[in-house]
């Protein structure tokens, strides 16, 4: 499936990463999944959250740099090979990832968050490949 993903470009400093999830927090924004990038200046958070277009305005009116990404989410098996079955299929058929992160929703299950240079391509290989992948919609 597909789902915005919000970025908050950050400053390498102390307090910001804490900052941003007490302002989110505050106005009652869950984040389900989250990963940050950094150089030696900056960091990228990226988050997938319950409400990206709240926590867009929420982050911009507290003057943080913000946008949002289409990103898609693919449920897996929790188990070794299953996220190679995944970049496999992608691969095949020539999707680039921009990048990844993944984490395991339970001992079953894991989601991967995709940034595909072409969303729409690597939705239709994937739908081709579900039965294959065995995955689902459902997250």
């Amino acid at each position: 499936m597909i789902v915005k993903q919000v970025s908050v470009f950050l400053e390498n400093k102390l307090g910001r990463l804490n900052e941003v999830t007490h302002i989110l927090g505050n106005a009652g924004i869950n984040i389900s999944a989250f990963t940050i990038a950094d150089t030696s200046d900056f960091g990228v958070l990226r988050l997938i959250v319950s409400d990206p277009d709240k926590a867009k305005t929420i982050l911009k009116e507290n003057l943080f740099s913000v946008q949002t990404t289409d990103v898609v989410l693919v449920k897996t098996d929790n188990k070794p090979g299953s996220l190679a079955k995944l970049l496999e299929a992608l691969n095949s058929e020539g999707i680039f990832i921009e990048y990844m992160y993944s984490f395991s929703k339970d001992e079953n299950d894991a989601i991967n968050v995709i940034r595909p240079v072409d969303i729409e391509k690597c939705m239709t290989v994937l739908q081709s490949s579900k039965d294959k992948l065995l995955f689902t919609d459902e997250l």
